[in-house]
């Protein structure tokens, strides 16, 4: 068996690495648990209660999966405390701007693609 050295080579201990770092509360994440959980319910509630059907559903679905991932940065991925340079948010928004490049691009070619009509 391999043996765990307590001196440290590296530098920081991984004791000092997560004091420097800001995690949520626990408050917070109950209320980020408590938030995804509802977000989550609602569509299903929608769609199987047919409560709401054709645009008024997908309008519902699409909502409540934008208010789910703005949950998700804000409560669990710590977006709003990242310290300057803001490297994570600009990296997300690059990757947000390639989705929405794939995605309405690959809609374009399928809409006005000669050979399919």
């Amino acid at each position: 068996m391999a043996q765990h050295h307590s001196s440290n080579a590296g530098g920081a201990s991984h004791q000092e690495h997560g004091a420097g770092g800001h995690h949520g509360s626990l408050k917070q994440y109950v209320i980020g648990f408590v938030l995804s959980i509802v977000l989550t319910i609602i569509p299903i509630a929608v769609v199987l209660n047919d409560l709401a059907e054709g645009t008024a559903a997908l309008v519902i679905l699409l909502g409540t999966a934008a208010l789910q991932f703005v949950v998700q940065l804000l409560f669990f991925m710590h977006l709003r405390e990242e310290k300057k340079p803001r490297y994570n948010l600009m990296t997300l928004l690059l990757g947000l701007v390639i989705l929405l490049t794939i995605v309405i691009g690959s809609i374009w070619i399928m809409q006005y693609n000669q050979v399919y009509h």
